[in-house]
């Protein structure tokens, strides 16, 4: 029996030590548990973030990005500085436009206000000779002088039309020839009808005596083009320099 008693006494022991792991094991547990719960709830929390996201649009990400809000300024900004610089340099050509018409214009208004002083001064001329001299023998005399003087420039004008009518009539013809042939190869009549060259000059003419600022006369289908030619190539008329298409007689008087 004696032999036997430590043996139970061991026993009795055991199941304390046994109790003990067994309870450490559960602490164990415990915590490996409490871990996956908090895991758990990570998880769920991450899962609830996602799902947010995923809802939102495109648009709403980016826009609350600074990154990429910076970029998107930085290239709106870029873009409406080239706008800005290409209208910049829309009205800067404007501006040089219309600050050359209004040299031109300035320099017509110059040349009128000297014409006018020209005008003034025969003016007071004429009222000078006119208190100098009895009024009823002066305005005759001087009617008589006008009369006689518009009468030879209307002669004179008149001699030198015809002239220059006889002239061009004599040596540029229309072509009426080469029409009537073109004519014979084609059943099409000519749209318009060509006009000589006198009456060119005197296009040219009429358009730079009553707007000498703007002198120039369109080209169409009545000026016949070897007559344009000549004009060009001797020097009474010129083209314009931005519109091929329209001509000005050469300023001869000025």
């Amino acid at each position: 029996m004696d032999e036997y008693l430590p043996e139970i006494a061991n026993d009795r022991v055991c199941p304390e030590d046994a109790k003990e792991e067994i309870l450490n094991e559960c602490e164990s547990i415990w915590k490996r548990i409490e871990e996956l719960s908090l895991l758990m709830m990570r998880v769920k929390a991450l899962t609830a973030e996602y799902n947010q996201w995923q809802k939102r649009s495109p648009e709403e990400v980016i826009f609350t990005n600074p990154d990429v809000l910076l970029t998107l300024g930085k290239e709106e900004l870029q873009k409406v500085k080239n706008d800005l610089e290409m209208l910049l340099l829309t009205v800067q050509s404007k501006n040089k436009k219309l600050e050359e018409d209004l040299k031109r214009e300035q320099q017509w208004h110059e040349e009128q206000e000297q014409i006018l002083d020209a005008l003034n001064g025969l003016e007071e001329e004429t009222t000078t000779q006119v208190q100098q001299f009895p009024h009823n023998s002066l305005h005759t005399r001087a009617f008589q002088e006008l009369q006689n003087k518009m009468l030879k420039l209307r002669m004179y004008k008149e001699e030198l039309l015809n002239a220059l009518g006889k002239f061009l009539e004599e040596h540029f013809p229309l072509p009426e020839k080469g029409r009537s042939a073109e004519k014979k190869n084609s059943s099409e009549e000519p749209a318009v009808e060509l006009i000589t060259l006198n009456e060119i000059l005197e296009i040219l003419i009429n358009k730079l005596m009553s707007t000498p600022h703007e002198p120039y006369v369109t080209i169409n289908d009545s000026f016949w083009p070897p007559y344009i030619e000549l004009l060009l190539r001797y020097g009474i008329a010129l083209r314009h320099p931005a519109d091929p298409n329209r001509m000005r007689l050469e300023a001869f008087h000025m």
